[in-house]
């Protein structure tokens, strides 16, 4: 059977609302879905089985479909929708955490790259899976059926999909995630700071400093990774966070707007129909409504 077709069955047969699978790290996606979604991701690769996904990072586009990959490096704040997805032909996709320790552990091996610092790559990559990765992967899916032979099997088959991506195209982008002094690493710190504090006021110099850089290259490097400057990826962080409290508070517009760091609610109201398409109180009954159906977990 080609791996793909063997990571579809797997998918199919293993998938959970929840993506999660006994293997630490692997999770799975199975969605009928083209609603627009609104997500902040981590770092992860994607392999998508069949369908595709279209995603929204700032003003950058990144497409990747069945047989392609998608890499994030660091969490970031992304739209997106899946395309060709129906209740009759899903769009499935496994997904595997990037863990920084495990990558530092195969860099020791890994051929040279230039110096981490020369450049900043973009926190997102698409691209061809690959024969080697696919295979890997469908034999990291194949051990699901297999419980006692993931405990030990699992992390060595990781280890060779994470060599893969290392030493393939996108090798450049993942090998910053396992150096702790690379641009990416220094600019992931001031994200997490965002992210745990978006509701509080911010200076870039403090944000340099977090990072261990000057405003100027602090600046240049998160719109590198990010395609968004700091004050646009708070907004967007923001607003995010906003449309996941409305869910339990969607009478107390304004009262959630200011939890998340907005003084004005006209200010709010403008800036959240700007990014979701609908005032705040229109969106929150429909998203009531459709939590009411269940919630759908998704890979980004």
């Amino acid at each position: 059977m080609h791996p793909l077709a063997e990571i579809r069955r797997s998918i199919v047969t293993h998938a959970r609302p929840d993506m999660k699978t006994p293997i630490p790290g692997l999770l799975l996606s199975r969605v009928a879905t083209q609603e627009p979604d609104y997500s902040l991701t981590d770092p992860l690769l994607v392999v998508m089985a069949q369908g595709g996904k279209r995603l929204l990072l700032g003003d950058e586009v990144f497409e990747y479909r069945a047989g392609q990959l998608l890499v994030v490096t660091t969490g970031l704040p992304v739209t997106g929708h899946f395309l060709d997805a129906t209740p009759q032909t899903p769009a499935l996709g496994m997904g595997l955490v990037l863990r920084p320790a495990t990558i530092a552990q195969l860099l020791l091996d890994a051929p040279a790259a230039p110096s981490p610092r020369a450049s900043t790559e973009p926190a997102i990559a698409t691209g061809d899976a690959g024969p080697d990765l696919l295979d890997a992967a469908a034999r990291l899916l194949r051990l699901l059926d297999h419980p006692a032979d993931a405990r030990v099997l699992a992390p060595l088959v990781e280890k060779e999909i994470l060599w893969r991506l290392l030493t393939g195209p996108h090798g450049a982008i993942v090998r910053q995630i396992g150096l702790a002094d690379s641009s990416l690493s220094q600019v992931s710190r001031a994200i997490r700071w965002i992210r745990d504090n978006y509701a509080e006021p911010m200076r870039i110099e403090d944000l340099a400093r977090t990072a261990g850089m000057s405003a100027a290259a602090f600046h240049r490097h998160f719109r590198a990774v990010t395609t968004m400057s700091p004050l646009q990826f708070q907004k967007r962080i923001r607003l995010q966070e906003a449309r996941s409290l409305l869910l339990a508070r969607p009478d107390d517009v304004a009262g959630v707007g200011h939890l998340v760091g907005y003084d004005s609610p006209s200010q709010f109201s403008r800036e959240y129909r700007r990014l979701f398409g609908a005032p705040p109180g229109q969106d929150a009954t429909r998203l009531r409504a459709a939590a009411a159906v269940g919630p759908v977990p998704h890979l980004p």
